[in-house]
């Protein structure tokens, strides 16, 4: 890595993997590329500890993403990377917008609460937990109260609750994707708050949850700007709630529902545009954004799809 700096001066883009240097090289190509705006490092082996580096590399000015031509590096990606909570930090000397951090076991809730705390900017967040129980409500509660223009949340291995899903729906008006995925605690009460209180969500993919139909049902009158919904290995989900949510909406939301495994199987595809005109809350939904803790019971007040598209069709005639 030293000969590459050293011989390569006007080098503007580096991308490597599976490799045994260290934190010299990385320094040494950060400190001597001076053109280099575009740095990809993944899966560096025998580290003990990342958070060097990333210091390192966050002293790069003259990195930044190509598409939005701004000073300063405004993408953060780390992936299988000993980073701990000290790494997280440094990232905070610079307005980024975008942050993802895949497998990175070290980092915790007090980590991500000091990204939050000092990147007003940032408005995309992927986190891959790796099931490391590290990185759960607390760390999100600070993201939903730093981050009003917060567009997209991606949550692989994550354990959020009511608690924290609830002030990330209330807080975070401009939140347009969402994607919980093999999650052991997002289940309906989770996705209960997220119908009261996302009002520009548009795209929701859930994998691998504890979701069943009562939460589902709760989409039918939320939400109002949702266009895509997959569901994909939630067992607790069937191909008839799927059909019902879509004809609820008036066949303008594409319900993608793929339970592997399982005797009901299905893929509906129905996206014409988006249900304007249509915020009223019905029943249970909201329910679940007040209860405090994961020690809470998931026995909700429940109202079949009949029953609730019926309740529909009675304020519709009621408005005309």
């Amino acid at each position: 890595m030293a000969a590459v700096a050293e011989h390569c001066p006007g080098l503007r883009k580096l991308s490597v993997g599976s490799c045994t240097f260290s934190y010299a090289g990385v320094d040494a190509v950060v400190q001597r590329c001076p053109m280099l705006v575009e740095l990809s490092i993944k899966r560096l082996r025998g580290l003990p500890d990342s958070s060097s580096m990333v210091e390192s590399i966050i002293g790069a000015t003259s990195l930044f993403t190509m598409d939005n031509k701004v000073p300063g590096i405004v993408e953060i990606h780390l992936e299988k990377l000993h980073v701990s909570d000290r790494g997280l930090a440094a990232l905070s000397l610079c307005d980024r917008e975008i942050l993802h951090l895949v497998k990175t076991p070290k980092c915790t809730d007090d980590g991500l609460a000091a990204v939050a705390k000092r990147c007003p900017l940032l408005r995309k967040i992927h986190i891959d937990g790796w099931k490391t129980n590290r990185i759960g409500d607390e760390g999100l509660i600070v993201v939903a109260r730093k981050y009003p223009n917060l567009q997209e949340l991606a949550l692989i291995g994550v354990n959020p609750t009511a608690r924290s899903m609830g002030l990330i729906a209330s807080d975070c008006p401009k939140l347009e994707r969402l994607a919980p995925c093999s999650s052991e605690t997002f289940g309906d009460p989770e996705i209960i708050c997220i119908a009261s209180k996302c009002m520009a969500l548009r795209k929701l993919c859930i994998k691998g949850c504890p979701v069943s139909d009562q939460g589902i049902v709760s989409l039918a009158e939320g939400c109002p700007k949702l266009v895509k919904v997959k569901v994909k290995k939630c067992h607790g989900v069937t191909s008839r709630c799927a059909d019902w949510l879509m004809q609820c909406r008036d066949g303008m939301l594409a319900v993608n529902l793929d339970v592997t495994g399982s005797a009901e199987h299905q893929e509906s595809i129905g996206e014409n545009g988006v249900l304007e005109n249509n915020e009223h809350l019905i029943g249970h939904v909201g329910a679940g954004c007040l209860l405090p803790s994961r020690s809470y019971s998931r026995s909700l007040p429940w109202k079949s799809p009949d029953q609730i598209c019926g309740a529909r069709d009675s304020m519709k005639r009621s408005e005309e």
